[in-house]
């Protein structure tokens, strides 16, 4: 495993890249796992792409994911990637989505373990009576979610 860190104006991040896919994502504020220090063209470009999200430029990400899960967290997980960009859904909508509508607490639980974080976009999937959790906490979680509608409604106001 080869890793990375950068820091961007949200903290600093952690990527992990092994056999040509982006493997981890370690959030600001969390402490990452060594790996092999090497700045490889994958790293470079997953970088390049999170700055160009983080600076409301780009929407979705096109570097290779190989996140390591179960048979429902990866079911989960593609139904994360499925959540349009400045948009949210609940746990208990990507429950059903997957066809398992009573288990929004294992949803919860998926994406709490999502290993790619921001780049497959749990911050999009919401509790129904407020914002839930979020690996990288909630201050993470609500910027990520502001900088998305900022850079909507500058898409927006430019189409009117």
């Amino acid at each position: 495993m080869r890793c990375a860190s950068r820091t961007t104006p949200l903290g600093a991040f952690t990527l992990a890249e092994a056999g040509g896919a982006i493997v981890r994502v370690w959030l600001p504020g969390e402490t990452p796992r060594q790996g092999r220090d090497a700045a490889t063209p994958l790293l470079e470009q997953a970088f390049r792409e999170l700055e160009e999200f983080l600076a409301g430029i780009r929407r979705r990400f096109t570097v290779p994911l190989a996140p390591s899960g179960t048979p429902f967290q990866r079911a989960v997980w593609r139904a994360i990637d499925a959540i349009p960009y400045a948009q949210t859904a609940t746990y208990a909508e990507l429950a059903a989505r997957i066809g398992r509508p009573t288990a929004a607490r294992a949803v919860a639980a998926a994406c709490g373990r999502n290993p790619v974080a921001v780049f497959t976009p749990c911050h999009r999937v919401v509790a129904a009576d407020g914002l839930g959790g979020f690996r990288g906490g909630l201050a993470l979680k609500q910027a990520l979610l502001a900088l998305e509608r900022k850079a909507q409604d500058k898409i927006e106001d430019t189409h009117h």
